[in-house]
């Protein structure tokens, strides 16, 4: 009897457990699920379609502001390229916001990559109100073209982007530590250059101005608006110019190495994670790879 009343327990907790789903777990609405796959996926015809028009207003409006720019034509088709320019960023602030409804968690897409992306390329025309020629930062929407390699499937396109973005992940702390470095070396040099050049040279006028040509010079890019005229100084130079020479790898090579080291990946599908935000799961896969959330 014992045996039986516990069985009869337990199973009577079973639907109860059943009914306490994590909530990362719980699936989304109908209506947000379908948004979901017409925004964030383009395996479907009405998904793909969306994307096509979004980047077609995403060249629209760089093209805009670009012809903005240009004082002739601003000067007779100014009103009319401001009045397009605000209609497209109406467009993209709802596009965004329907974004953010789609998703189980909006915080997540705010901090991702596409989503930072997203919000600042609305913002400069809101800032154009307050803050003069602000508006001509929004050609940052140029970044958004690169969900085209995504929407057209081109998985050896994505499957390397993602190589490329994963050597730079693991390697940030090696070339934090370079560049910290870099700056190191720019102050110390630019310093010396400034205690050998600043008596006979006007050029040299303080310790920061110094600095900016160490690190202009160190960069092998040389403008030439500064330059020692002293044969110690022009020691000087010429051993920074010899180092950045030999710099200019080190990146190179901590990256290029961590590439070497990232194992290649299969067929990458245009999914996005209705929970989590994430893409670059693989085409057979039913969860999300980073929060388990059913595709």
């Amino acid at each position: 009897m014992a045996r039986a009343r516990n069985f009869y327990y337990f199973s009577s907790m079973e639907p109860e457990k059943k009914r306490k789903l994590p909530e990362e777990h719980k699936p989304l609405a109908p209506w947000k699920q379908k948004l979901h796959e017409v925004i964030f996926e383009a395996d479907t015809p009405a998904g793909k379609l969306f994307d096509i028009i979004l980047l077609v207003l995403i060249l629209a409006s760089m093209c805009i502001v670009m012809a903005e720019s240009i004082h002739a034509v601003n000067l007779h088709y100014g009103p009319l390229l401001r009045t397009a320019e605000w209609v497209l960023t109406i467009l993209f602030s709802l596009e965004y916001v329907l974004r953010l409804l789609c998703v189980k968690k909006p915080l997540k897409y705010v901090f991702s990559f596409f989503g930072v992306v997203d919000l600042l390329s609305i913002l400069p025309t809101y800032l154009g109100l307050f803050i003069r020629s602000s508006h001509f930062l929004s050609v940052i929407r140029a970044l958004r073209l690169l969900r085209i390699f995504r929407i057209f499937k081109l998985t050896r396109f994505v499957r390397d982007s993602n190589t490329i973005l994963i050597s730079l992940r693991k390697s940030r702390h090696k070339i934090v530590v370079f560049l910290f470095f870099i700056v190191l070396t720019s102050i110390i040099l630019g310093s010396m250059i400034y205690a050998v050049e600043n008596e006979v040279n006007p050029a040299f006028s303080s310790i920061p101005q110094s600095i900016y040509w160490a690190i202009v010079t160190l960069s092998t890019v040389g403008y030439g608006d500064i330059a020692p005229v002293t044969p110690f100084g022009k020691v000087i130079a010429s051993v920074i110019m010899i180092i950045g020479y030999s710099i200019i790898a080190v990146p190179t090579g901590i990256i290029t190495a961590e590439m070497g080291r990232s194992k290649k990946q299969g067929g990458l599908s245009t999914q996005a994670c209705p929970s989590c935000s994430r893409e670059g799961h693989d085409t057979d896969a039913k969860y999300c790879k980073y929060c388990g959330y059913h595709l």
